[in-house]
């Protein structure tokens, strides 16, 4: 079995808070702020927390509102995130490191969600800017953001040996 990379390890890490900030932010907003019978909390300009459950994929497509498909998303996701563990495992970049670090954090954040509560949690809401209509949590901005940092990484030059 090979060793894990410096930037494979930097992806775990990255994976690891991501999962953290998703959980904490989920259980303060279900929790302290009690957001589930509040509904929408003005926070500041176009940002208000704003309760959804979301039973589908990524934007509320593909509706999950049986238990098979809830569980076959919960395998989905933990499958994605091993893949991509064994993947960040050889990562010699910084920049596809940390993306795929984000990307494993969100989809086992939004897998807990969904095994936990049978739906994912979101509560970022900056529909009020007119060209975002969604409601997302942390966990969906790691994946975006990993997927993006991806793509970039991708599109990279190789040095030449």
């Amino acid at each position: 079995m090979s060793r894990v990379t410096r930037h494979g390890w930097s992806a775990y890490g990255l994976a690891a808070l991501v999962i953290l900030l998703d959980q904490i932010s989920k259980a303060w907003v279900l929790g302290v702020l009690n957001l589930a019978e509040r509904g929408t909390v003005p926070v500041i300009g176009p940002l208000h927390l704003t309760m959804v459950w979301n039973q589908g994929v990524s934007f509320g497509l593909l509706k999950a509102e049986h238990d098979l498909v809830r569980w076959a998303l919960v395998a989905f996701s933990v499958g994605v995130a091993l893949l991509l563990i064994a993947w960040a495992r050889k990562s010699e970049r910084l920049t596809s490191a940390a993306g795929l670090g984000l990307v494993i954090g969100g989809a086992v954040g939004n897998a807990i969600d969904r095994a936990r509560f049978g739906a994912v949690a979101d509560f970022i809401d900056v529909q009020r800017l007119g060209f975002f209509p969604w409601v997302f949590n942390v966990a969906d901005a790691a994946i975006t953001i990993g997927v993006v940092l991806l793509l970039l990484d991708s599109m990279r030059r190789e040095r030449p040996a």
